[in-house]
């Protein structure tokens, strides 16, 4: 008979694997991309460096995992956001705003899981989390535009030009630091707004479409 795994073992493997990840998404947000070493990892995670190696067979396939936990989990609250919001413009504000509200909570991990430079491997699932990105954005832009809420444009151009302008804004070395959270938040509206302007809406304030942002802790 075959050998079968218990649940508690199946249980402590996912658990190791789960530690992993964490401790290298701890360093990813300390230092980047370039800190994530395999033996750093397994000094941070408690373990032996042969362990993780058990996991994850090179550097390059942590680092994918990593970055696809990540995305999953920035996609999953922008769309949640979305969701939750009354209507179409407020959807669409409520994703910006919450991805760049999240993306300058951990400023260093969004930027190493979104445009750091690194592998080309890895590279291109970071590029499949920034088509992600504009994707979801796109699909708001065009519910909004066939509500009459948007003017006519073509939500293919503008959906990747807003994640172009947020990743440079918000995370790029280009993009200024903030002394407290009050700044922080004030750059998040300003980049909301932004992107709104650039799709055509110039009164999204006096519309309630900015509303106060918390950051996450």
């Amino acid at each position: 008979m075959p050998y079968r795994r218990t649940d508690n073992v199946v249980r402590r493997l996912a658990a190791r694997e789960l530690t992993i990840l964490k401790a290298a998404t701890e360093i990813a947000a300390e230092g980047g991309l370039a800190a994530v070493q395999i033996a750093a990892v397994a000094k941070r995670a408690g373990i032996a460096a042969g362990t993780v190696y058990r996991y994850f067979p090179s550097k390059t396939d942590l680092i994918a995992e990593l970055v696809a936990g990540y995305a999953g989990r920035e996609l999953e609250a922008m769309k949640a956001a979305g969701d939750a919001a009354p209507g179409p413009m407020s959807a669409l504000a409520a994703c910006i705003a919450t991805f760049a509200a999240r993306a300058l909570g951990n400023r260093r991990l969004a930027w190493a899981a979104i445009g750091e430079p690194v592998d080309p491997e890895v590279d291109a699932m970071r590029l499949d989390f920034r088509q992600a990105l504009a994707a979801e954005l796109q699909g708001r832009i065009e519910i909004a535009i066939q509500g009459r809420n948007l003017p006519d444009q073509d939500a293919r151009i503008g959906a990747p030009a807003l994640v172009g302008a947020l990743m440079e804004g918000l995370l790029s070395p280009l993009a200024p630091t903030y002394e407290d959270a009050g700044q922080a938040r004030e750059a998040v509206q300003t980049a909301t707004l932004f992107a709104l302007r650039g799709l055509g809406i110039f009164d999204a304030r006096a519309r309630g479409l900015v509303a106060q942002v918390v950051l996450p802790g």
